[in-house]
């Protein structure tokens, strides 16, 4: 029963994928599946963080291989955490999907490719051996890829390019340094890959090594000055795809940092201040970035950068206190992202407009919808008690006890910058006022969709919202899960002895 908890996650995706297949042509039945699977994959992973959180590290030896040989899956605090706020964000994309994208494009396998890449995600939170991180990563780059170029516009097709460029060659950064280090160690199990580094003569090259994966998961992650693929590529598809690009693709690579750098290549000095620079120069140039956009979802985009600067800080830091900022920060940031990018597209729904000088009069129109659209917007902010208060606070409380006066007033900056670019699109979108707006014949309006449709479109934001609520006005909550998996991160011998320990092949 353990052993198949562990593999479900990956496997039911899987499963729901190759289901959908055999309704290609059935657009309803697609839809059903995909809500329906999406709110078993909920379940499923309640089950697995439920045994983990309050258990212990489970780990599957597959192929009859006893580790570090063979293929191992690790669930532990840290990626079943992940795999939970995963499978919710997918939820609530489904749901949006089943009414936002077009018949044509799932009859071209939308819902296939949507769980395909869920579940890529799923196995790149679960593995344990570092080449498999690499396929999983592959595994999630040809899903988006479909995403991306689904339609065929010339937007997306530029877009694309950027992002099959750049995301090719952090694949190949990422597999010359597992190339290397396989070199160096002999191993590609990440729990002996974390004592055998530690006693390698050559630390230089190490360290090299380590630049290395820095290099192609900081492309993979969008930090300075490795991110300009993502405001061009981010934007183009539409808004249920985005959502799940902006709330998750991103968050892979960071997790995979997280992971690496605290299990294999334990930053020392140089290391930190190295990627402390990273996050500072990430929240200063996203910030700016967000300022001069006048297109939403590119505003949005650059959002996305700028707040990747939180997350990146906590690691150069690598203190407990920093790695909890950190975790708290990720868990608001998937989901609050996510849902930033649903209400981008239930405004377009309303205005038509993506040019912010061309919006206005949704708080006149709708003001229900408005207080709701707020929540996000303004957790984005970090306005208290919201979610994204209490991580930038502890963030900026670990800057300046660790003296690192830079990130701190990145943090300060970005943090101002992101209150003045939403108070600026909430007074554009959502106070002005216009007249005899000039509605485009090719859009289906907000106004003009049936009620069950509409319900589709604001349950999902509605859900996200209320998850957002409680992880603000639950924070004592989210401070226990995040010193939990910190204190994982930091002192590796439970997940390293779980899973060397485990004797008991699949």
């Amino acid at each position: 029963m353990t052993i198949n908890l562990i593999i479900l996650p990956v496997l039911f995706q899987f499963s729901l994928a190759i289901i959908l297949l055999f309704f290609w042509k059935n657009i309803l039945a697609q839809k059903i599946i995909s809500i329906a699977g999406s709110i078993v994959a909920v379940i499923i992973a309640v089950g697995l963080f439920s045994q983990v959180y309050e258990q212990r590290i489970i780990t599957m030896q597959a192929g009859n291989w006893i580790a570090p040989f063979g293929i191992t899956f690790v669930a532990d605090t840290f990626s079943t955490t992940m795999v939970l706020l995963a499978s919710l964000s997918s939820l609530a994309v489904a749901a949006f999907s089943s009414v936002t994208i077009k018949k044509a494009r799932m009859k071209y396998g939308y819902f296939p490719s949507f769980h395909f890449l869920i579940m890529g995600l799923n196995g790149a939170f679960l593995t344990g051996d570092i080449f498999n991180l690499y396929v999983w990563f592959e595994v999630i780059i040809i899903s988006s890829f479909v995403f991306i170029t689904l339609g065929g516009k010339k937007a997306q097709i530029e877009g694309a390019v950027k992002y099959f460029t750049l995301n090719f060659l952090a694949s190949t950064i990422f597999l010359t340094a597992i190339a290397v280090l396989y070199g160096l160690a002999g191993s590609l199990n990440m729990a002996d890959l974390s004592g055998k580094i530690k006693i390698i003569e050559n630390q230089g090259l190490v360290q090299v090594t380590a630049i290395l994966f820095l290099i192609g998961f900081g492309i993979k992650s969008a930090i300075f000055p490795l991110y300009f693929w993502l405001p061009d590529s981010y934007h183009t598809p539409q808004a249920a795809i985005s959502s799940i690009f902006a709330g998750l693709l991103t968050k892979v690579g960071i997790y995979a940092l997280l992971r690496v750098f605290s299990l294999i290549f334990i930053p020392d000095d140089f290391m930190k201040s190295l990627i402390v620079i990273l996050a500072g120069l990430t929240l200063v140039s996203g910030g700016l970035g967000a300022l001069v956009q006048t297109n939403m979802r590119k505003m949005f985009s650059y959002m996305i950068v700028c707040h990747i600067g939180y997350m990146i800080g906590g690691l150069g830091m690598f203190t407990a206190a920093a790695l909890a900022g950190t975790i708290f920060y990720l868990i608001h940031d998937i989901i609050v992202k996510t849902n930033l990018f649903l209400v981008g597209g239930v405004i377009f729904k309303i205005n038509g407009e993506l040019n912010m000088k061309r919006m206005g009069g949704i708080y006149d129109q709708y003001p229900t919808l408005a207080l709701l659209m707020a929540v996000p917007l303004f957790s984005l902010i970090g306005i208290p008690p919201l979610s994204g208060f209490w991580p930038k606070i502890n963030l900026m409380q670990e800057s300046f006890a660790t003296s690192n006066y830079f990130l701190l007033g990145s943090i300060i900056f970005g943090s101002f910058i992101t209150l003045f670019v939403i108070t600026r699109f909430w007074a554009e979108a959502f106070w002005k006022k216009i007249d005899n707006p000039v509605r485009k014949p090719y859009i289906i309006y907000y106004d003009q969709m049936p009620q069950s449709q509409r319900l589709l479109l604001i349950l999902p934001i509605v859900f996200l919202s209320f998850i957002s609520l409680y992880i603000g006005l639950g924070a004592e909550n989210i401070f226990r899960l995040s010193n939990h998996i910190a204190a994982e991160l930091v002192d590796t011998s439970a997940y390293v002895q779980a899973v060397l320990e485990a004797q008991k092949p699949l």
